[in-house]
């Protein structure tokens, strides 16, 4: 087992601003950081999302993909929202990924930078759905490939599946930080997920944090569930 300490992301996937924040307050002693993404920040903007952020750390997931100057201005924009972490697509490629990186050094001070995350292949695809966009090969291989690009482009770390955690350690070492979503707990619904673990078995391979949504905001009692994803976490 991976000696390494495993902490918990509560995606917050709603587009409403009151419930986000409940499920904020609920989840507030077991999480490490809440991630709002896509979902609410077209719904409500930059603002209430540095209002239901709060105090807790935030994973700003929004996956920015697109030439390198758009992406170096909008991290521009994100100064007042305070990021822990924030995530771009490794597909953008490596003069993207080398302007992001500028671009957070040069607009958050020492001490406040984010995480730059770099994404590789999202947790809804598998094989077949890779090749049907032109990708050949394995997922892992494709992971690892994007994985070495980012890291060699100026990325602190990426969002990977859990599956792909033990490849991307071989083939990078400790340096990544690794962020794991398509976790869910045993027994509850896969979702639109296709590469899933557990909170533990995730925490066993290596995952610096997991994320995880509607196993703990859907649940009857979203605190109780948060509880217990870190507990197995902690075990």
């Amino acid at each position: 087992m991976s000696g390494r300490s495993t902490r918990l992301i509560v995606a917050l996937d709603t587009k409403d601003t009151a419930q986000a924040m409940r499920w904020r307050a609920e989840s507030a002693g077991h999480a490490g950081a809440v991630k709002l993404g896509l979902e609410f920040t077209y719904a409500r903007g930059l603002e209430a999302v540095r209002d239901v952020a709060g105090d807790s750390p935030l994973f700003l997931d929004l996956k920015l993909h697109d030439i390198p100057n758009t992406v170096a201005s909008a991290i521009g924009s994100l100064k007042a929202v305070r990021p822990a972490m924030l995530t771009i697509h490794a597909a953008g490629g490596r003069a993207m990924i080398a302007a992001a990186r500028q671009a957070i050094d040069g607009t958050f001070p020492d001490g406040a930078r984010p995480l730059l995350l770099a994404v590789t292949v999202l947790t809804s695809m598998d094989t077949q759905a890779m090749h049907e966009i032109g990708v050949e090969g394995s997922v892992e291989a494709q992971v690892v490939r994007l994985g070495q690009l980012a890291m060699e482009s100026g990325a602190d770390g990426l969002v990977c599946s859990s599956h792909e955690i033990a490849p991307l350690r071989a083939a990078l070492g400790e340096a990544p930080v690794l962020v794991v979503p398509g976790i869910r707990p045993a027994g509850s619904a896969v979702g639109d997920q296709k590469r899933i673990m557990t909170p533990a078995q995730a925490r066993a391979a290596g995952a610096d944090w997991i994320v995880v949504g509607r196993p703990i905001t859907r649940a009857a009692d979203p605190a109780a569930a948060a509880a217990a994803i870190a507990a197995e976490l902690s075990d």
